[in-house]
């Protein structure tokens, strides 16, 4: 089973955002060590949750102090800015870092709508021109020409190279699916925005009108998902009520810092907040190394997913390297990592 990370430079109780970032730069290079395939950023704007708004700068940081682990956006939230500026981006990206940059590109806004509207005053009748977004995204990032009689057919996108980002369309529904096939691209679903609802029908859709292309001659899918490993099953339980805590605030419209489990135990559970964190805790992945391996594979070969990447939040970054570190030891990965699940 390929594995992989999503890093959303989660935001949490007692320390600043700006920790945030510098927690992602050590666990990515950890991750590295641990054998992971490719190491990806999220994109959010006006929250205090995740302290990732610009992914594109991350990577670049990131690209540069790694060495073979890919590098990717997960994603560039594409109706927010201009075709043109994001394949100038990932073009000097992959003149950082050759051959290991990933392109991930959505249509969510990742924020409310008031932001979005910051972003790009014409975000709404951008988002309905994703099709030619990506269309002309592709083109540039890839040294191609644009279609015949484009207004823009002459403009190049630099540094131009030998290699080109590799691009993927993420989603949460049926219509990234669509997309993803119609271009041939990579397809990552985001199971844990969803927990699952609505994964199935869309990666089967995606096969099912899958274009082959020449980079990709054969669909390729991954499911992203929210999963967290301890030395114990007790432990796990108590880490994981920081994300059920989390959950059940952001049910109620409320995108807050992670808290500590000690937060989380001291809360005044409501009935209906533990109604919530019960269904919550039925659809996570959290335990041992080895239970939660298990639980991916048998979840990748029901969907019939080619990559699993994993997102981990923790209040502590020492508990969320620890978590990558056994979830890749019961996976096989590379050993370099291995003795750090003791610590």
């Amino acid at each position: 089973m390929r594995l992989s990370v999503l890093d959303q430079s989660t935001v949490v109780t007692g320390r600043s955002p700006d920790a945030s970032i510098r927690e992602s730069l050590t666990l990515a290079r950890a991750c590295e060590a641990l054998g992971y395939h490719r190491y990806w950023l999220a994109e959010h704007h006006n929250s205090d949750a995740v302290a990732g708004a610009a992914p594109e700068v991350l990577m670049a940081a990131i690209a540069a102090t790694t060495r073979r682990i890919r590098v990717g956006s997960a994603g560039i939230m594409l109706p927010h800015y201009s075709a043109l500026k994001v394949a100038e981006q990932f073009r000097v990206l992959e003149a950082i870092a050759p051959g290991r940059i990933d392109m991930g590109l959505g249509r969510a806004p990742g924020s409310d709508g008031l932001t979005a509207h910051a972003l790009n005053p014409n975000a709404a009748l951008a988002a309905e021109q994703f099709p030619a977004q990506v269309r002309d995204l592709l083109a540039w990032a890839g040294g191609e020409p644009l279609m015949e009689r484009h207004p823009f057919r002459d403009i190049r996108a630099q540094p131009a190279g030998p290699t080109v980002p590799e691009a993927w369309i993420l989603g949460s529904s049926d219509y990234g699916a669509q997309v993803a096939a119609h271009f041939g691209l990579p397809y990552c679903f985001a199971h844990f925005i969803t927990d699952g609802q609505g994964a199935a029908d869309a990666l089967a859709l995606y096969r099912q009108t899958y274009r082959p292309s020449a980079r990709h001659p054969a669909p390729y899918a991954a499911i992203c998902v929210w999963a967290l490993t301890a030395p114990s099953e007790a432990e796990a339980e108590r880490q994981f009520l920081s994300r059920a805590l989390w959950r059940a605030f952001r049910d109620r419209g409320l995108f807050v810092a992670t808290p500590s489990p000690e937060e989380a135990e001291a809360h005044p559970w409501t009935e209906a907040e533990r109604a919530r964190a019960g269904r919550v805790r039925a659809r996570s992945f959290f335990g041992t190394g080895p239970a939660v391996a298990s639980r991916l594979r048998s979840l990748a070969e029901t969907l019939g997913s080619d990559e699993v990447v994993v997102l981990t939040s923790a209040h502590d970054p020492a508990v969320r390297q620890r978590s990558y570190a056994l979830l890749a030891e019961a996976c096989g990965l590379s050993a370099e990592g291995v003795a750090l699940a003791a610590e």
